[in-house]
């Protein structure tokens, strides 16, 4: 049976979803959860947001070839909120990207890299290498 399309793997983007989730996320660094998401939406106007895997997710709406979803080609970064002391981002295609700076940590046999900020000062620190990490991103979905 074929997996359902979700609107990340068409491209839909889901904003009303996203600001209900901000409203309500409980997180000592929220602050520096809105910053990082005007930060990528600012990034590309082709890029939208929705809520997966519980928390928000940014993707590119830009027109793309068909494409299994299971491969999550759209994917940008999504946050991960399991620790209370920082904000970690995940990009499943963060081994696809030439400039990493010094920001992507991890060596996952799948291909994702992580982004891990501990502070609003950190992540403004960061800004422009994680834009730049995201410029080539969607240069590669083009």
């Amino acid at each position: 049976m074929a997996k359902k399309e979700t609107n990340l793997t068409l491209g839909i983007s889901e904003p009303e979803k996203v600001n209900e989730f901000m409203k309500n996320l409980k997180h000592p660094m929220k602050d520096s959860v809105e910053y990082i998401r005007s930060v990528i939406l600012s990034t590309d106007k082709q890029i939208g947001e929705g809520i997966y895997w519980n928390a928000p997710t940014f993707y590119f709406t830009g027109k793309m070839k068909p494409f299994d979803p299971k491969e999550y080609k759209r994917y940008i970064v999504g946050f991960v909120f399991n620790k209370q002391d920082c904000i970690r981002m995940v990009f499943l295609q963060g081994a696809s990207v030439t400039n990493r700076s010094e920001i992507l940590e991890g060596d996952f046999k799948d291909g994702r890299k992580l982004a891990v900020f501990n502070s609003l000062e950190d992540v403004k620190a960061k800004e422009a290498d994680l834009k730049k990490i995201i410029k080539e991103l969607i240069k590669q979905m083009e």
